[in-house]
């Protein structure tokens, strides 16, 4: 049975409609597992006594910041390896990103990563199913350059 996959590179440009948030650079992180996103201010709150989670994506510094409040019911607490090998809790959220031109489910961590220069990674989870990694090309999503790598 043959399959494929599409090529991505080592970094593009994507969407999160669920988020209103578009043109946000994203890193491809083959040795991440799970896929994050910088937010600040998270926090649990409790709204008529159910827990929640509130964040802030991006920074106010950051050309995409849109200063919106973001509340979620659905989360998950998740044990996560940082990029410096200490484990540590984050929250968990279920959106969607656009890359390709195609609207993709994705599972992202909630961190502090304003210090990184890319505000979104891609992990394994989402990328493994879906692409194969080019590290020598950069925005293929971006430039409307769809390549399949067929097995």
């Amino acid at each position: 049975m043959t399959k494929s996959k599409i090529v991505i590179g080592r970094e593009d440009i994507a969407s999160f409609p669920l988020l209103n948030l578009e043109g946000i650079e994203v890193k491809t992180d083959s040795g991440a597992y799970t896929s994050s996103f910088h937010c600040h201010n998270i926090e649990l709150i409790k709204v008529d006594g159910v827990e929640k989670l509130k964040c802030y994506f991006l920074d106010p510094e950051h050309d995409k910041y849109h200063d919106k409040e973001f509340i979620f019911e659905t989360f998950v607490l998740k044990k996560v390896k940082s990029s410096n090998g200490h484990m540590e809790e984050r929250y968990s959220i279920s959106t969607e990103i656009r890359l390709f031109e195609k609207t993709f489910p994705i599972d992202l961590t909630l961190t502090e990563r304003g210090t990184m220069k890319f505000p979104v990674l891609l992990g394994r989870k989402f990328l493994s199913k879906r692409f194969v990694v080019d590290s020598s090309l950069t925005n293929l999503s971006q430039k409307g350059k769809i390549k399949f790598v067929t097995y």
